[in-house]
């Protein structure tokens, strides 16, 4: 389908390491004088689900500032454009479990908030587990819990677990799962 909007101009409002915020004067799809602002990301969103021989996962602990909450999410972060992203999230999942896995499998590529930004997150099981300490970045406090992952899916049901990659990926597994795919 063609692109109904007509970007007349685009003013970068705002940058640091992370995003870009850049506001355009737009003539929009109904053919309306508007303005979009959209988030430019400079990473990719990682998550990893680490599964165990008797389907236990790793979920981690952490407070989000945006939200001013705590959060229990599936080990994940940022990976820098330029690397491949399954070496992105082999890094996150040791430095924030401790853990390696010999077989990696991609479930899910998704857009996070594809109404205001560009951000693309990529989710991938990992199994057949070895153990190790756990590595986090000097800015992270991490509480680690190992769970069933029944228990990681009823906690998404539950909405105790909100974070969309995390909800996104322990869906996906779930229905692998069920569907004896994985």
């Amino acid at each position: 389908m063609n692109n109904p909007w007509k970007t007349i101009k685009s003013e970068l409002k705002y940058e640091n390491p992370w995003i870009s915020v850049t506001e355009h004067k737009v003539i929009d799809a109904g053919e309306n004088d508007g303005i979009y602002g959209t988030v430019h990301f400079k990473n990719i969103a990682i998550g990893i689900i680490p599964l165990d021989e008797e389907n236990n996962t790793w979920l981690v602990g952490q407070y989000r500032y945006p939200l001013s909450q705590y959060s229990w999410e599936i080990c994940e972060g940022g990976g820098k454009l330029d690397i491949p992203p399954l070496e992105s999230a082999k890094r996150e999942l040791l430095e924030e479990t401790g853990i390696k896995a010999n077989h990696w499998e991609k479930i899910l590529d998704m857009h996070l908030s594809n109404s205001v930004s560009d951000e693309v997150g990529i989710i991938y099981l990992a199994k057949n587990l070895e153990y190790f300490k756990p590595q986090p970045d000097e800015d992270e406090v991490l509480q680690l819990k190992k769970i069933s992952f029944d228990e990681a899916f009823n906690m998404v049901m539950n909405g105790e677990i909100t974070d969309s990659l995390s909800v996104a990926g322990i869906l996906k597994t779930k229905i692998l799962l069920d569907k004896g795919i994985i």
